[in-house]
């Protein structure tokens, strides 16, 4: 080929690699803005938009956590110029050096804040924003941010309630791609059940910068920007006046109120002393040293997570499996000499009362010698080739009822008691050498039982029911938001149905009988209501007995049952019964009867009887 012919193809391949590359040039520039839309986004800045959060209802409609405006002062330290502390510090009412000090750690962690906004002030005062908003202009860098904070018209109980805080990192990578610094988050209570339909959906604005940083222009006249999506509101089963009325009574007091609709499992109280007063949740961090510094923990929800000995109540658990087992009759009776004796000198106590008992007679004077002979003869069955089978046996029925297990209620942090199996006594005393009066304690609810508020309130609404309950539950279903199917299936006991009305009647005598007849919970009676209760007074180590009560009502057609458990309190008639029983009065009737029994428990003051660590 001539040097010609060469030269005509090279100017020829340079034309094309030309057309080539200003096509690609036009489709970047011209066709594609892909590109300008990344340059765009590198001078862009993204201003969060916080969705206001869902509302929390109780379950006649009533509010019990709305929403309130707040304003914080936020501030992005790469925008920050030379500006008069002493100035900002007079419009916002803080010391100079709280600001210094505050600039400085942003410098420490500049790296890791970028060009965000971070919160300087959390809920000024409306005047200190307003007075700030007119100045601002003198403060590059610092800006206001109106946002919507919680709000509680019903003092309704911090623990049942719940707060909401800003996440921290542990939460944020916990919650991977769903939260970031300066989000926030129910923590507790139901503000951390249902976190996932209260919150809402974040939205931002986006502005344009220029070189300085500087805000000049929304992006793209606000097309891009998203709006936020409001939370979900959420109703829950509880009675708001029920409730409050359950915090009143046990004021000064520890322990808890736990009230069920046995037709459903739906949670009417969930009480919860020492507790933390609404007033302190909407600002949770200012108060968090005084909350965590008290000694009575009132961050702790006793409700569902303190395992207590149930005492006395449980006997009857004890005397429907005997019924099932067809180691007692209703008509059986047995003596108690002020107590159970066995072995060379043993003898588990009881209080004096009439003897011999029927079973009526034992649940209505709560006869601890009665439930020694129950137990017994329920662990040491022929059927059985040794005490092994037989507690382990005991103990699968027990568990039918829901003990020893979590109850897998929707309220969070529930703990699952303990009911003991031969294990653990093989570990104590060694395998074959213990038997029915070893663990003979079992019989009334001691030993080595624990049981929460919650499980025992479940206990008096499968009595209630007569054989069956519905897992506890405190979210009803409503618009936007579903409760899971096991919600609604019944939970059978594995006691036939048939058993339930023979305990149930030595429940209404305990309550019933009358001045002087021996009841041990008379002092629950309400005339019409045909309260069903059972007393209990459980052993503490720590000091005073444990006041223990169950009822439910009214006998037919159960309405509510409820546990309560009151810390130091005595005898189970002293605290736990009063208690209960005007819990239920003021649920089914809408109003008290005893004037002088609500106050007198409103009034008592048992603090100083609690030893904590």
């Amino acid at each position: 080929m001539t040097q010609d012919g060469r030269h005509i193809r090279l100017l020829i391949g340079l034309g094309a690699a030309a057309l080539l590359l200003l096509g690609k040039i036009f489709s970047l520039q011209i066709l594609d803005n892909r590109y300008k839309e990344d340059a765009d986004r590198n001078s862009t800045i993204y201003e969060t938009i916080y969705p206001t959060r869902g509302i929390i209802y109780d379950r006649n409609g009533k509010i019990l956590v709305g929403n309130k405006v707040a304003y914080d002062i936020l501030v992005s330290p790469r925008e920050v110029q030379e500006f008069d502390t002493l100035a900002l510090a007079t419009v916002l009412d803080v010391d100079p050096e709280f600001i210094r000090a505050r600039l400085e750690d942003y410098h420490r962690r500049r790296t890791s804040i970028g060009f965000q906004a971070v919160t300087m002030l959390r809920t000024v005062p409306a005047e200190t924003y307003m007075r700030f908003d007119e100045v601002k202009y003198k403060f590059p860098g610092f800006r206001g941010q109106v946002r919507s904070i919680r709000d509680y018209p019903v003092n309704a109980g911090g623990n049942l309630l719940g707060y909401v805080s800003e996440v921290n990192q542990s939460y944020i990578d916990k919650h991977p791609g769903e939260y970031r610094s300066g989000d926030y988050a129910g923590m507790t209570g139901i503000e951390a059940a249902r976190e996932a339909e209260l919150r809402g959906e974040k939205g931002y604005h986006i502005y344009l910068r220029n070189s300085r940083n500087q805000i000049e222009q929304s992006y793209k006249d606000g097309a891009e920007d998203k709006e936020a999506v409001p939370g979900r509101n959420v109703v829950t089963t509880i009675d708001a006046d029920l409730q409050q009325f359950g915090q009143e009574l046990m004021q000064n007091k520890v322990g808890s109120i736990v009230a069920i609709e046995p037709a459903t499992g739906e949670i009417l109280a969930l009480v919860s002393a020492p507790g933390i007063d609404v007033s302190m949740l909407a600002d949770i961090g200012k108060y968090w040293n005084e909350i965590s510094s008290n000694p009575y923990k009132p961050m702790y929800n006793r409700a569902v997570q303190a395992s207590y000995p149930p005492g006395s109540v449980f006997k009857l658990v004890n005397g429907l499996i005997g019924l099932e087992e067809g180691v007692l009759r209703p008509e059986m009776t047995y003596p108690c000499y002020q107590g159970y004796h066995f072995g060379a000198g043993h003898k588990l106590g009881c209080h004096v009362h009439k003897s011999p008992l029927n079973m009526e007679e034992s649940i209505m004077m709560s006869c601890n010698a009665y439930y020694c002979y129950v137990f017994k003869n329920i662990l040491d069955q022929k059927k059985f080739d040794d005490v092994t089978q037989g507690l382990d046996h005991w103990r699968e029925m027990v568990m039918s009822f829901g003990f020893g297990r979590k109850l897998e209620s929707d309220f969070p942090a529930e703990l699952s008691g303990s009911i003991p199996s031969s294990k653990t006594y093989n570990r104590s005393y060694g395998r074959g050498r213990w038997n029915s009066t070893s663990v003979i304690s079992l019989s009334i609810g001691q030993g080595e039982i624990l049981a929460t508020p919650m499980h025992l309130a479940n206990l008096c609404a499968t009595i209630a029911n007569r054989g069956h309950y519905f897992i506890p539950h405190i979210i009803k279903e409503s618009e936007g938001v579903e409760i899971e199917d096991r919600f609604y299936e019944p939970q059978y006991t594995l006691v036939d149905t048939l058993q339930f009305p023979k305990v149930i009647k030595g429940m209404w005598r305990a309550v019933n009988s009358g001045p002087g007849m021996g009841g041990t919970a008379a002092i629950a009676h309400v005339d019409s209501l045909d309260i069903c209760g059972k007393t209990g007074t459980a052993q503490n180590p720590r000091g005073a007995d444990n006041s223990v009560f169950i009822c439910f009502a009214p006998m037919d057609n159960p309405k509510i049952a409820i546990a309560a458990y009151v810390e130091n309190g005595g005898f189970g008639a002293t605290y736990a019964a009063p208690i209960a029983s005007l819990m239920v009065e003021k649920y089914l009737k809408g109003q008290t009867s005893r004037p002088a029994l609500e106050t007198r428990m409103k009034e008592a003051d048992l603090m100083a009887r609690v030893k904590h660590d």
